[in-house]
């Protein structure tokens, strides 16, 4: 969050706490808050009338979320927020957000680069779940997730988040089996492996030189 931007803080709101496995919202909700995760981590997802799930981000403490409709008073989310650690929330009343923008400019702009930012995250998202096939789906959301909770390692970077092949699989877009072939592929080549449960990259540069990564600036190629 910038230091511009945290002025949103001192705005009025409240403090929430969220249990694993609840949600902040779902599909259909009016929108009437924007939260500001002060511990844990939530998920942001997107499920298809036949059961598919599609997961886009997974927040983490410090970072504001919520889909924003400034001034539209008859807008409802689009997404799922569920909670992926137990959870701790300012929540601050839309309403109160419209009044300050329209009185600090500061804050303000702020707020539209905060969410031109999420927009290109979202962007170069669908960019590699969409021309880079089933690999680039699953190489470009190491990738991201490495330098969204990434901690360096001797043997290379952990992703320190626990998640299961199936998580993988729903932020790709496919079947967990698919998933569960391409992780052992890159075991077998040494290029991912396990520790305490959770992923450890071991040659990020290959995962790179396989989908011909652009190297886009680190604030973009983030899965938060």
């Amino acid at each position: 969050m910038s230091e511009d931007l945290k002025e949103l803080l001192a705005l009025p709101h409240h403090v929430k706490s969220f249990a694993k496995d609840s949600y902040l919202f779902q599909e259909g909700d009016k929108i009437q808050h924007l939260f500001f995760l002060t511990k844990g981590k939530v998920q942001l997802n997107k499920v298809s009338s036949d059961g598919r799930e599609l997961t886009l981000r997974i927040c983490g403490e410090g970072q504001l979320l919520g889909e924003v409709y400034l001034y539209s008073p008859d807008a409802h989310y689009m997404l799922d927020a569920k909670v992926k650690e137990d959870a701790t929330c300012y929540l601050f009343p839309i309403k109160e957000l419209e009044n300050e923008l329209q009185h600090n400019s500061k804050l303000a702009a702020a707020f539209m680069k905060w969410m031109c930012l999420n927009q290109q995250k979202t962007q170069t998202r669908f960019r590699d779940l969409l021309l880079n096939g089933k690999k680039g789906a699953l190489y470009s959301t190491l990738i991201r997730l490495t330098n969204s909770y990434g901690v360096e390692k001797a043997d290379g970077i952990l992703i320190d988040v626990h998640l299961t092949n199936q998580d993988l699989a729903n932020f790709c877009g496919m079947a967990r089996e698919v998933t569960n072939r391409m992780l052992a592929d890159l075991k077998k080549q040494q290029v991912v492996s396990t520790m305490d449960g959770k992923l450890l990259i071991r040659n990020v540069n290959y995962l790179k030189n396989e989908i011909q990564c652009e190297h886009c600036p680190l604030t973009l190629c983030r899965i938060d």
